[in-house]
């Protein structure tokens, strides 16, 4: 069914583009961080809109899920381009992964940790002794990197912290196996208030708030691709089409919730949970016109540096990211 709207969608911008234009639109593969979730609406909203169509693209979204890696994904040819936290593509780049931010839809972090109110929690100096849900797959460094400016140790005993794996659910703290666990203000926190939890019972840490905000969900490709004139200019498209279904979606976020729904082939979201997703995410992408903003992007490499004794990335990177592409795309 997506596949045949795609399709009329872009016949239909290739019969409003005139007999000269019946050259097949360029094709882009897109490698979501995750699962079809109003987290990326925009490109959905994009889609759905005909925004890609009109320049003369051809998307296929690629949910991501547990056993998808994007950057493993982008690096094997499996897509063109992805969206990942920026320090997991900062620590992939120091790896030997050349993976460049070409545009940076996410102005501010949604990642936290949120507590059981009564286990004592008021501050970070009180995880000692606890045991804390963090997710990894990259997503991890955030975290890491607080703990170690923190000071507090990872692996266990009174003086330090307990990390449990947390899977990609809430379940670790609404079955208190954990005192804290990770969670993004735009869905794992709205799923813990969905279970009947009251916010009162809770104490929640904001990232941001902790001094070591991170960037997330940027857009990356592989820095050689850079290098080809064509797959600029495709880019350069894709990323102004993305960013007017993010603005499209900022301003309707029930219909954007809406549109991500339609194309969630599993069926697993909920309509409540999408429009509160939306609501949160249009937060953190309001302010941003895609452009990264250089202060944004030292802040999270010196975050990333400052992890004592093991920090995420030992150097400060160059070539991570070019605004060429915005430069084109959006002024």
């Amino acid at each position: 069914m997506k596949s045949l709207k795609t399709s009329l969608l872009g016949a239909a911008a290739a019969l409003a583009m005139g007999a000269g234009a019946a050259q097949a639109a360029d094709e882009v593969k897109l490698q979501l961080k995750w699962v079809t979730q109003a987290q990326f609406a925009g490109y959905y909203v994009a889609l759905e809109k005909g925004y890609y169509a009109e320049e003369d693209l051809d998307v296929t979204i690629l949910p991501g899920g547990p056993d998808v890696a994007p950057s493993q994904v982008l690096a094997g040819g499996g897509a063109d381009v992805m969206l990942d936290w920026m320090p997991s593509a900062l620590s992939a780049r120091e790896k030997g992964l050349p993976l460049v931010n070409i545009a940076q839809p996410y102005k501010s972090s949604g990642l936290m940790l949120t507590c059981w109110k009564d286990t004592g929690i008021t501050g970070p100096e009180d995880f000692k002794g606890k045991t804390l849900g963090v997710w990894f797959y990259g997503n991890e460094y955030p975290f890491l990197s607080w703990m170690s400016q923190a000071g507090i140790p990872t692996e266990g005993g009174p003086d330090g912290i307990t990390v449990l794996k947390q899977g990609f659910n809430v379940d670790p703290l609404l079955q208190r196996q954990a005192d804290c666990i990770s969670t993004m203000t735009y869905n794992e926190y709205g799923q813990i208030l969905e279970a009947g939890v009251s916010p009162d019972e809770l104490i929640t840490f904001k990232y941001e708030d902790e001094g070591v905000s991170t960037l997330e969900d940027g857009i990356y490709v592989l820095e050689d691709k850079l290098k080809d004139p064509a797959f600029v200019d495709e880019m350069v498209r894709f990323v102004r089409a993305s960013m007017k279904g993010w603005k499209y979606a900022e301003a309707h976020p029930d219909e954007a919730a809406e549109i991500v729904l339609e194309y969630d082939e599993t069926g697993a979201q909920t309509e409540e949970h999408q429009k509160f997703m939306m609501g949160e995410v249009a937060k953190l992408t309001m302010g941003s016109n895609g452009t990264l903003d250089p202060a944004d992007y030292q802040r999270t490499v010196d975050t990333l540096l400052a992890g004592g004794s093991d920090p995420v990335i030992t150097r400060q990177p160059e070539g991570a990211y070019t605004l060429e592409i915005t430069d084109k795309a959006l002024n």
